[in-house]
């Protein structure tokens, strides 16, 4: 089973050699790293920028306005602050000339904790990403969903940002993707550079890969339930998977839900679930304040009023300046396993 780093290598493989993907850029992302995760080590349209974040984006939206597709790379999401203003045009670019200008760009960016980064390699960029009108917005769990969304992403004509969660890039999946071998040594045999290479002349040999495509907007039900909701994605969706796991070996059965997409999202699967469960939490690993899990609380709040069995929760990173670099400090910054178990008990015990 390839890992997410091997799984979006592969749908980026399957972008520029079939679905017209021109450049893919960024600092470190060509030869000989191929990305600070190696997710784009091997590919023939991958080059090396220089350390500019602005000169990146920049770079993508006049590619795009010349009806290109390029995928660029921001190294960590924390160096992406600087971008927000062309972010914001190249979002509203379709709007603003009627219609007449796509935008089929991507921009990937790792978010969130989990690798020990501290203050300047820790940050998430959820909130920010969907107050940015005109762009589609994703980040997946598993390495399935990385190929199936970025492929979907590169089809897009309009921007998608690709979120890569850096605590899962590592972390291998339950489900092949479509024309991966079966057996882990052969896939790392055939795409992943060796360490040894000194000289830089190894050539990756990719597998006879599919097209599989993840619909953007919509979300999945990991887990079957009817006792209550937990919505998460990316780094904490594994974790909320886990605590359901345990509650259902108590006789308790939470639905759980993988948004995959932050915008557009598919609040109609929500919507379905909370009606039925009546109470809902909703986990992400973003600052606390402002959260984008606010806005779907609010939204389940306005809307299902009256289908709720107790007021719906948001469970996510403390707001703080940044994340320590000592494990301790980090683990009691963002959401862990404990947290998510603690704060579905409170749900499940609430009496309206």
């Amino acid at each position: 089973m390839a890992t997410m780093t091997q799984a979006i290598r592969m749908a980026l493989h399957v972008g520029e050699s079939r679905l017209g993907v021109t450049d893919i850029f960024g600092q470190d992302v060509g030869a000989p790293l191929g990305g600070v995760f190696t997710a784009t080590q091997g590919l023939q349209k991958a080059w090396n920028t220089p350390l500019d974040e602005r000169g990146i984006i920049s770079t993508a939206i006049g590619l795009g306005l010349a009806g290109d597709r390029c995928v660029a790379e921001i190294q960590f999401c924390d160096y992406i602050f600087n971008t927000i203003d062309l972010l914001k045009m190249a979002g509203n670019t379709l709007w603003a000339s009627n219609g007449q200008y796509n935008m089929p760009i991507v921009v990937m960016t790792p978010v969130g904790a989990g690798i020990r980064g501290s203050l300047y390699h820790s940050h998430s960029f959820d909130a920010w990403a969907t107050r940015l009108p005109g762009w589609k917005v994703v980040m997946p769990s598993t390495p399935l969903d990385a190929y199936g969304l970025m492929i979907s992403a590169i089809k897009d004509p309009n921007p998608v940002l690709f979120m890569k969660p850096k605590a899962l890039m590592r972390v291998r999946g339950t489900e092949l993707i479509p024309g991966e071998p079966s057996d882990e040594k052969q896939l790392k045999g055939m795409i992943d550079q060796p360490v040894d290479d000194r000289k830089h002349t190894w050539k990756p040999k990719w597998p006879e890969l599919e097209e599989y495509e993840v619909e953007i907007g919509k979300g999945k039900i990991t887990r079957e339930g009817d006792r209550a909701t937990i919505v998460s994605y990316g780094r904490t969706m594994p974790l909320c998977n886990k605590v359901a796991d345990m509650l259902r070996e108590e006789g308790t059965a939470v639905e759980v839900i993988d948004l995959r997409s932050l915008y557009p999202y598919d609040w109609q699967m929500i919507k379905a679930s909370v009606q039925k469960t009546g109470r809902v939490l909703f986990v992400n690993e973003d600052t606390e304040v402002t959260n984008f899990g606010e806005h779907l609380a609010y939204r389940a709040t306005m809307e299902l009023f009256y289908q709720l069995m107790a007021r719906p929760r948001v469970l996510a990173g403390k707001n703080l300046p940044g994340i320590g670099l000592h494990p301790n400090l980090e683990e009691a910054s963002v959401p862990h396993l404990e947290d998510i178990l603690h704060e579905t008990r409170e749900l499940l015990a609430e009496v309206p």
